[in-house]
Formats: structure tokens, sequence, C-alpha cells
């Protein structure tokens, strides 16, 4: 757990953003560990000035604007596309249902590497994924340990859908579009975060922006004070909810995915909400994952790291290589990334969606690819039950344990995924030829 009340994590964690985002940090990062390693408060404290009067080296390979305008009008030009609204109730549901046990099949072997997984699934007889995965005890060799959430999403451990923040901050946004409309602000939902959601169920970008709201600080600088994990996947995971009510546009998601994210992330964390937003509005709307991505991609600033990792994993669907190889490519090309980063878990992401035959297929080769297993898994399973509708998503997996939620969201624990399909249904605004809904 990386702790944002302890400096022994922050400031080695923000030597390694800053690092991975252009900055010449040099030996400051070991430099930081080892101070922290040490206990060494006043050590660090001497490293995280030094990292304050850092720039970005001026041959940086990138452009990653900050502006929100200048991201809006990116996302404007994104194409929209007519939705058959008939087809909407099903491919909600579908959305609702994949998200929840994509999320479910995944958190068993949350953060592990690509080699541990496919130790562990080899060892529990699935390789490739069937379905929810047994508590293994002992862990088979190579695997030494799972996280601490793990049971409670294994086999025959739960009686309903585990408790989880990529459903807790789906089912948030719905809140907040309920209550405040698509207009709502920055500041709305930090007052929501506050009131609804206990501080000790959020992670890493999110925790920091919470203990920053705590201290009176105000968006933008609640993603920016001591927040090193301001470009990992936390934004990227609160995205479906405004892809859901904005089927067929995938700029408008983007732009309300950009108010939630800006809260919490900066650059590549907010893109990744921009784009998980638009990936969502875009799969209500057409029947392939190629063409849900192709439009998502004009949501991103062109020269971004996120946008060259995801141009890299369509390049090779469209030359024909193999899911493995795209797999490889992720280690090799961007292993280098924690692995709950935005860019390494979109990657895994779109190499799921492309290459993955049926549901199970798609979820189970993204989270072959290891890092942030439930959180790729939920996000998978979101699209593909998007694109395909309810009849998608395994009536063996949705069975009697995956139609209520449960949620650390205040009021909303146990409530059922086909009332929520129901209530966003209620809030989807179709780009149609039609009246609406």
């Amino acid at each position: 757990m990386h702790d944002v009340l302890d400096p022994c994590d922050l400031i080695p964690d923000e030597a390694e953003q800053l690092a991975h985002s252009g900055y010449p940090v040099g030996a400051l990062e070991s430099d930081a560990r080892d101070a922290a390693a040490a206990k060494d408060l006043r050590r660090l404290a001497a490293v995280s000035a030094r990292l304050g009067e850092l720039r970005r080296a001026a041959d940086w390979g990138y452009e990653e604007p900050e502006d929100d305008r200048a991201l809006l009008e990116i996302a404007g030009s994104a194409r929209s596309v007519a939705v058959a609204v008939e087809e909407l109730p099903g491919r909600l549901r579908g959305a609702w249902r994949g998200r929840a046990v994509g999320n479910t099949l995944g958190k068993p072997i949350e953060g592990l590497t690509r080699s541990q997984v496919e130790t562990y699934l080899r060892a529990a007889g699935q390789w490739p994924l069937r379905g929810y995965l047994p508590l293994l005890d002992p862990l088979p060799a190579g695997v030494p340990a799972l996280h601490p959430c793990a049971p409670i999403a294994c086999a025959g451990r739960f009686v309903d859908v585990p408790r989880d923040d990529d459903l807790d901050w789906t089912i948030l946004a719905l809140h907040v579009l309920e209550v405040h409309g698509r207009e709502f602000t920055t500041e709305q939902m930090a007052a929501v975060w506050l009131d609804r959601v206990p501080f000790t169920q959020t992670y890493t970008a999110e925790r920091a922006a919470y203990r920053n709201l705590i201290h009176r600080l105000s968006p933008p600088a609640t993603a920016t004070h001591d927040n090193p994990y301001r470009e990992w996947i936390g934004a990227l995971i609160r995205g479906d909810a405004y892809g859901y009510v904005s089927p067929g546009d995938p700029g408008e998601a983007a732009g309300m995915a950009l108010v939630d994210a800006r809260l919490s992330h900066t650059a590549n964390g907010k893109y990744g909400e921009m784009w998980a937003a638009a990936l969502v509005a875009s799969a209500l709307a057409v029947s392939s994952a190629r063409e849900a991505l192709t439009l998502a991609h004009a949501v991103l600033p062109p020269r971004s790291r996120l946008a060259h990792a995801l141009d890299a994993v369509l390049a090779m669907h469209r030359d024909g290589a193999s899911a493995t190889a795209a797999l490889d490519w992720v280690d090799e090309a961007l292993g280098f990334y924690p692995w709950v980063h935005t860019v390494n878990n979109a990657a895994l992401i779109a190499i799921g969606l492309l290459w993955g035959a049926d549901f199970l297929d798609a979820v189970g080769i993204t989270i072959s690819g290891g890092r942030d297993t439930d959180s790729n898994g939920a996000t998978v399973g979101s699209v593909f039950g998007a694109l395909h509708a309810d009849s998608a998503v395994p009536a063996e997996l949705v069975g009697t344990t995956h139609l209520r939620v449960r949620s650390a969201v205040r009021d909303f624990d146990g409530i059922g995924i086909d009332e929520l399909a129901e209530r966003t249904l209620r809030l989807a605004r179709a780009t149609s030829t039609t009246d609406g809904l």
C-alpha cells in the first residue's frame, strides 16, 4: 500500500513519477528510496526540495497539455455516431453486468505480474481463464502473496458482487449525474466524495486528493499537492458512467470525465478517464471493439504517451500480430511503469478487446497481462457488454451472485445491477435520429 500520509512512500514515488514524465531525476530516485528505507526524514525532505526544482527536459518527445480548454477542444473533435435506441436497455444491462463480472474475475490476482498470473491460473486449472478463480492454499511456487482483498472474490466465497472501488466510483458517478446533472462541477464532485465515500475505501491518487480536500485545498491543487499517483489508473476506472449516459457521443462523455478526473489526476491520468468514458460511449453505438477504440482515440492528445501506446496496440492488431505478441510488447515497451499506471493498463484493456473472441476470452486476455487485473477486467467487461448487450455476459457467471452489488458508497450497498442499469437508462441521451429514449 502506498501511504499518502507517509513521506517514506510519497517522496520516492514522486521521484519515480517525475522520472517517467520527462524530468532529469537521475540519482534522486535511489537517494529517496535509500532515505526512506532508513526512515531518514531530514534526508527525504532534502531530496523532495531538489525534486521540486527540476524542470522537464527540453527534448522530451511528448506533448501532454493540462489546460482544460485545450483538452475539451480535442474531445469536441470526436465524431458522434447514431445509436439504435431500442438496443440501449440491453446494452446498458450488459455494460453494468460485464463490469461487475469482469471485476470479480480479476480481483483474486490483482497486482500479480504476467508470469505470476499464468502460474496461478495453471495451478487453478484455468489456463486460459474459464470462470471465477479458487483461493489456492498453499499458493503455487512463484506466487509470493495475494492482495489482501483477494479472498472475498474467490469462487464460493461471495454471495453478491464483492465490494470494490472499480464499482464504487461508477455508482458514485451515477449518483452525481442524478443529483447535479451533466453540468456538475469538480467542486460538487468533491463534496459528494466527502459525503458518500469513506476515506479508507479510497486508494493512491484518490486518497491523496481526499486528504487534500480535508486540508481545505481546492481543485486542481487537490490533484497535484503531495500526489505522486496523479497519472495512475484511479481516474480511468471512474469514467464508465459518463459513457453510459452519452451513448454515441464520445466527446460529451470525455468532457464529463475531465471534470471528474481533474479532482485527483493530471496528464495521462486525466486522459485515461476521458478515453474510458469515450470508449464506453462509442461501444454503446457500434458493434466492433476496433471501431469503438478508434472513435475513443480521438479524445486523446495525439502526442501523449497514452495515445502513442494505444496507437501501437491498434497497429499491431491491424498488422496481424498475435495477442501474445501484443502482451510481450507491453512488458518490453511499458514494463517500467508501476503496475497501476494508466498507460500500461490501458494498453492491456485495448489488447483484450481487440483480440478477444467472446466475453471470457476478452477479459481473460487482458487479465493474463497481469498488473491491475480487477480494474482492467471491469473495463473490458463493461465495454464488451456495451458492444454486445447482456446476452454476451455468460449467464453462469451472473447466476445469483452478480445480481446485487456490495458498495462502500453510502445508501447504495446491496443495490441491484438491473436497477443501476434502469437508472442509467433514464439519464442516457442518445445521438440518434429519434426523439430520444
